[in-house]
């Protein structure tokens, strides 16, 4: 008699990797980072130059959103995502000659690197939509949105390290060759088409593959993902751009430990998401409604983030500094399963089209809330007046999403 031996699903292996390319994503942009403060010290930037390198990358990443949403509507994740790697890898791999080359040409590829990237989410988003179980879909997205924290975790004190080993450019030669390796494996493992049907429009619906544009943009369950995604990418950014700056400047810890403390938060992300994820799917199988569901956890990672962000001028030492940054971020996994995955809920067919519009809107804190934070830091000389109006931001996010979001199936 043959064994009954449990069948690896194929959805495992695709949500795996599109958790591998969040992953690389994120150690692709956030290794400057760390690296940017040698590379100030080499080329004379002041706080407010910095910040500029630092943000140039969303320029790029925000003109693109809504277009990869749309092409992995139409065509597929699969082969978006896939060229897109290649495409950001490349230009991580060319940074370094860019710096050396002009301060024009690194803001150059920083931005070009940012248009590939804008792609990761949208053919993440439309993957889970072709080959993931509805049941299932809260912790899939937490675990490939997880990717940017995990990401964060690895680079921050892997890019201090290569950093202080082998020069501020190694850490855009070995990640960027990483990608393409990573583009290799999914093009032999991940098959076209879908591993569960797509969701059946109702009568009204539009034509097939029709993008109801107007109803999207007029949907107040829409801009509550726009808004609550805004707002939450608004404590993600700056922690991801200025936490090793924070570090060193308010603490005076070296450039590795500096690394290594940054990266404290992120695992704390990590973990946190993936947990809220079973949960939430556990929670919407138990019979509770995707409303309450996705407004427990978005109203909990706001609120509480923003509290402990109020929190952190009163840090007295790098340890307590990292605990309260720890308990910020945590609270911050939460909304991986608040807005992230709300899209399947109120739009399951257009799923990455919301998320190319909302990922348009939340990619301007990466623009402006880093650069301001830099501004704020230089003319304050510190960090106190950046943690409050990033707690500010918060708070309204998830007052926003209590008042607007829903969980109820409204756009076909």
């Amino acid at each position: 008699m043959t064994p009954n031996v449990r069948r690896w699903p194929a959805w495992y292996t695709v949500v795996l990797l599109c958790f591998a390319a969040v992953f690389i994503s994120y150690i692709d942009r956030t290794n400057i980072s760390v690296a940017s403060i040698a590379m100030q010290g080499e080329f004379g930037w002041t706080e407010t130059t910095k910040g500029y390198v630092l943000s140039s990358f969303f320029i790029g990443y925000i003109l693109l959103q809504v277009v990869s949403g749309g092409l992995a509507a139409r065509y597929g994740g699969r082969k978006l995502l896939g060229l897109a790697v290649v495409w950001w890898s490349l230009w991580t791999i060319l940074t370094p000659k860019a710096a050396y080359l002009s301060f024009a040409a690194l803001i150059g590829a920083r931005i070009a690197m940012g248009l590939g990237e804008a792609a990761v989410f949208p053919a993440c988003v439309n993957m889970v939509g072709r080959w993931v179980p509805a049941e299932s879909r809260s912790r899939a997205v937490a675990l490939f949105m997880s990717g940017l924290s995990l990401g964060t975790v690895f680079a921050l004190p892997v890019t201090g390290w290569l950093v202080h080993a082998y020069g501020w450019a190694m850490p855009f030669y070995a990640f960027g060759i990483v990608g393409l390796v990573w583009a290799a494996i999914w093009f032999a493992r991940v098959a076209e088409g879908r591993g569960v049907p797509e969701e059946a429009p109702s009568a009204s619906a539009g034509a097939a593959g029709a993008v109801p544009w107007r109803a999207l943009l007029r949907a107040p369950s829409v801009w509550a993902i726009i808004v609550a995604h805004f707002c939450t990418n608004w404590s993600l950014y700056v922690l991801l751009a200025w936490l090793p700056s924070y570090f060193k400047g308010t603490f005076h810890v070296s450039l590795t430990n500096a690394g290594l403390l940054s990266a404290a938060p992120s695992l704390t992300t990590f973990l946190v998401a993936n947990a809220a994820g079973v949960v939430a799917d556990r929670m919407l199988r138990q019979g509770r409604s995707a409303t309450f569901v996705r407004k427990l956890m978005q109203g909990g990672g706001n609120f509480g983030s923003a509290a402990f962000f109020l929190l952190l001028p009163l840090a007295g030492n790098a340890a307590t500094g990292m605990l309260l940054m720890c308990a910020a971020a945590g609270a911050m996994g939460l909304t991986l399963v608040g807005f992230a995955p709300n899209c399947f809920d109120i739009a399951p067919r257009h799923a990455s089209v919301i998320w190319g519009i909302s990922n348009t809107f939340a990619t301007v804190p990466g623009i402006i809330g880093v650069a301001v934070t830099g501004w704020l830091v230089q003319r304050t000389g510190g960090y106190t007046a950046p943690f409050v109006v990033t707690a500010s931001v918060a708070i309204i996010g998830g007052v926003v999403f209590l008042v607007a979001g829903s969980g109820e199936r409204t756009i076909d």
